[in-house]
């Protein structure tokens, strides 16, 4: 089985958490933490700044690591590292996904998760709550 790492930005500005819905793909229409593929040479922490800026045209910056989630999809593993972020400069352009929304950890049920995420939002959610 191929094996796909990621990482993945939990964007967060007054209490809530950025989320985004992608636009293409075999996921289309999931929502999921914005983020991509690590590439070799890079961190985690490098590759998520060169997606959040590809993707969103924004610049963050990367806090620490919330959950590396370890997740058997049918075609392939992946292994996604999320990390908490902030945003440095930058609108959240969407280039490449097809709607985002700013969720309060009450409604991060609201939305339909790509597998893999699920996990994510779950111990989000629970964070929220301890504020």
């Amino acid at each position: 089985m191929k094996n796909i790492e990621v990482a993945a930005a939990v964007i967060t500005h007054d209490n809530r958490i950025f989320a985004t819905q992608r636009g293409y793909g075999e996921f289309k229409d999931g929502w999921e933490f914005p983020g991509g593929k690590i590439e070799p040479g890079e961190t985690p922490q490098q590759a998520l700044e060169r997606e959040i800026r590809e993707e969103l045209d924004t610049v963050i910056d990367v806090g620490e690591l919330v959950e590396t989630v370890e997740y058997d999809y049918p075609e392939f593993h992946l292994t996604m590292h999320c990390f908490l972020c902030t945003i440095r400069s930058g609108n959240l352009v969407l280039k490449e996904h097809e709607a985002a929304r700013w969720l309060t950890g009450e409604e991060l049920d609201g939305v339909d998760w790509l597998p893999a995420d699920v996990a994510v939002a779950d111990k989000l959610k629970a964070m929220m709550k301890k504020g």
